[in-house]
C-alpha cells in the first residue's frame, strides 16, 4: 500500500491522503477517513515529531514523515494559529538554504493531574513539554469509607490548581484524576480497599463537584498513570516494556507492553500486589491469605521494620524516614525486614518477568527511598526465579520521579491526547465540549 502511514489516534493507521484515505483500525479493518479524520492525524504526526527533533524546520518535518511540503506548511500554520507551535528564527548552521526553525510552544495550555492516597493529595501541571508549572502535596486523613469529604477535597485542591494557572493566562485542556483503586472506563472507583471506597462514581462526583467544568475530567488508577509519567518524564524514558510499582500500602503495577499501556477487558490490569506467594500465608486485606502485599505493601514493611509503631496512615511518612535513618545506621533488625521484603518483591517481579519480559521493572512511591536495601535482594530473588537467562533482560531500577508521580501522569494523559490529535482549537474559536 503506497503513502505514508501514521499511527491515529486510536491506534489507527492512516495510509495515503486526501478523500480518498483510509483508516485501519486494529478491530474493524478497512475503514473510509474523511478528511477531517486524516488532518487531525497529522497534526498530531508533526506534533509529535516537534516534540522529540525541536528544533527543526518544515523541510526537516517532510523529510522525516513523508508528508509533503506544502502539507507540512499548512499544519504547521494550523499548529501556530493554535498556540501550539512557533517560529524562533532563521538557523545557518546547516547545509543549503537558512530555514525557519519551529519549537513547541503551548505557553496558553496546561494539564493538570491529581491524585489522592490513603495519607496525601497531590496536585501537578504540566505545560505542553512537560516542564512542570505547580506541585502541590498536601497531607490528607479522611475518614475511610466517606468518598464524600475527600471529593470535596480533592475539588478543592483542582480549584486552586485551575485559578492559579488561569491567572497566568493558561487554559486547562484535562484533569485527571489517580486513585490507588480498581477504575472503570467510565471512571466509576470499584474498589479502593486503603480508602474504604466500593463503587464509587468518582468522575461524575467531582465533575458536580466542579461545576461541570469546561476541560475533560478523567479517572484512572494511579499505577497505569505513574507509568505513563517514567515512560515520558523519567530515567526510562521512550521504553516501550516498562513496569511501575507503586510503594504504598497498596501495590499494584502499571504495565506498558510494546509501547502501550495494558489495562485489561475491564480496565483491571496491574494488581501485582495479589499475587498469591503462600496460602496459608498472613491475611491481605483483599480478605485471602499470602499476598505479596501481605508481604511487602507499605503496612508489612512498617510492621517487620518498626514492630512497636502504630499503623496510621497519617504516619507513613514519618516511618518510612526512620526506618531510611535505621538502615542508614546498619540497625540488623530493620535491614532484615528489609532483605525480607526485598526478596518477596524479587518473588513477584520474577513472575512479571516470565510472563511479559520488561526491559525495567521501577519501584515508585515509598520504596524509592528504601530501594538501595530493596533492590539487591529483589534482583537476586529474581534471577534465582527467572527461565530466561540473566532473567531475560529485566532490571529492577528506582524510579527518578518523586511521589507525585501518579499526579504528573495525570497531567501526561492530557498530554498524551494532544499528541494522538485532539487539539484545542485555533485562538478565538471556541473551544469543543
Amino acid at each position: 500500500m503506497a503513502g505514508p502511514q501514521a499511527l491515529g489516534p486510536a491506534g489507527a493507521v492512516v495510509c495515503g491522503g486526501g478523500l480518498g484515505a483510509l483508516v485501519i483500525t486494529r478491530d474493524s479493518g478497512p475503514q473510509p477517513a474523511d478528511f477531517a479524520d486524516v488532518r487531525a492525524t497529522n497534526l498530531a504526526v508533526v506534533l509529535r515529531h516537534l516534540r522529540s527533533h525541536a528544533p527543526c524546520s518544515r523541510a526537516d518535518i517532510a523529510a522525516t514523515t513523508g508528508l509533503n511540503k506544502a502539507t507540512v506548511s499548512s499544519l504547521v500554520t494550523d499548529l501556530i494559529d493554535r498556540r501550539l507551535v512557533r517560529e524562533v528564527g532563521m538557523t545557518e548552521n546547516r547545509i543549503g538554504r537558512p530555514a525557519m526553525m519551529l519549537v513547541l510552544d503551548g505557553s496558553p495550555y496546561a494539564a493538570v493531574g491529581l491524585e489522592i492516597n490513603t495519607d496525601y493529595l497531590t496536585a501537578v501541571a504540566l505545560d505542553l513539554a512537560g516542564e512542570r508549572l505547580l506541585s502541590w502535596r498536601r497531607a490528607f486523613t479522611g475518614t475511610p469509607g466517606q468518598p464524600g469529604q475527600a471529593i470535596a477535597s480533592l475539588a478543592a485542591l483542582a480549584r486552586r490548581a485551575v485559578a492559579k494557572l488561569e491567572r497566568e493566562n493558561r487554559q486547562v485542556l484535562g484533569l485527571t484524576v489517580a486513585v490507588p483503586a480498581l477504575v472503570d472506563a467510565d471512571g466509576i472507583v470499584e474498589l479502593a480497599a486503603g480508602l474504604g471506597w466500593h463503587q464509587v462514581d468518582l468522575r461524575k462526583s467531582l465533575t458536580a463537584a466542579l461545576g461541570d467544568p469546561p476541560y475533560p475530567l478523567m479517572v484512572e488508577n494511579d499505577a497505569n498513570l505513574a507509568v505513563l509519567a517514567e515512560q515520558r518524564l523519567g530515567d526510562e524514558a521512550g521504553t516501550s516494556d516498562l513496569v511501575y510499582l507503586t510503594g504504598g500500602s497498596s501495590l499494584r503495577a502499571g504495565i506498558i507492553c510494546d509501547g502501550r499501556l495494558l489495562r485489561g477487558a475491564r480496565g483491571f490490569a496491574g494488581e501485582f500486589g495479589h499475587l498469591p506467594l503462600d496460602p496459608a500465608g498472613p491475611p491481605c486485606g483483599c480478605g485471602r491469605r499470602g499476598c505479596l502485599e501481605a508481604y511487602a505493601g507499605l503496612d508489612a514493611v512498617i510492621r517487620q521494620a518498626l514492630p512497636d509503631a502504630a499503623l496510621s496512615p497519617s504516619e507513613f511518612g514519618p516511618h518510612v524516614d526512620e526506618i531510611h535513618r535505621l538502615a542508614k545506621a546498619g540497625d540488623a533488625q530493620v535491614l532484615a525486614a528489609l532483605t525480607e521484603v526485598g526478596r518477596r518483591l524479587g518473588h513477584g517481579i520474577s513472575m512479571l518477568a516470565n510472563l511479559i519480559n520488561p526491559a525495567c521493572v521501577t519501584l515508585g512511591g515509598y520504596f524509592t527511598v528504601l530501594a538501595p536495601w530493596l533492590i539487591p535482594p529483589a534482583t537476586a530473588e529474581l534471577e534465582s526465579r527467572s527461565v530466561a537467562a540473566q532473567c531475560g533482560g529485566t532490571r529492577i531500577v528506582a524510579s527518578a520521579l518523586d511521589s507525585s508521580a501518579a499526579a504528573a501522569g495525570g497531567a501526561t494523559r492530557v498530554l498524551d491526547a494532544i499528541d494522538a490529535g485532539v487539539l484545542p482549537p485555533p485562538q478565538g474559536a471556541p473551544a469543543a465540549r
